[in-house]
């Protein structure tokens, strides 16, 4: 009888170690559950970052206002009649030139 309690308390302690450090243990399902979390915040993030950038492409696609708005901002699009002024600050070039 001394032998099966023996053979019990050994199986008990590799099912112990199994659960708390082998492969499948508590501690790897923990790590598996906080990637999976960051995951899904990345993913989050980026399923936002879609969203407003297909709400762009439509309104590029159906608004004339945003194309001009981007024409106007990103290369410098004048209407006609319209005058256009550059203003240069020459404090933040002396700046830049003189290190």
């Amino acid at each position: 009888m001394n032998w099966l309690a023996a053979l019990l308390a050994v199986l008990t302690l590799i099912l112990q170690f199994k659960l708390w450090a082998g492969e499948g243990s508590l501690a790897e399902a923990w790590r598996f559950r906080q990637a999976v979390e960051a995951q899904r915040a990345e993913n989050d993030q980026l399923r936002v970052r879609n969203q407003a950038l297909e709400a762009e492409v439509l309104d590029l696609k159906t608004g004339l206002a945003a194309i001009e708005d981007r024409a106007r901002g990103e290369l410098g699009m004048v209407r006609e009649g319209e005058v256009f002024f550059q203003i240069v600050d020459l404090s933040r070039r002396d700046q830049k030139s003189n290190p």
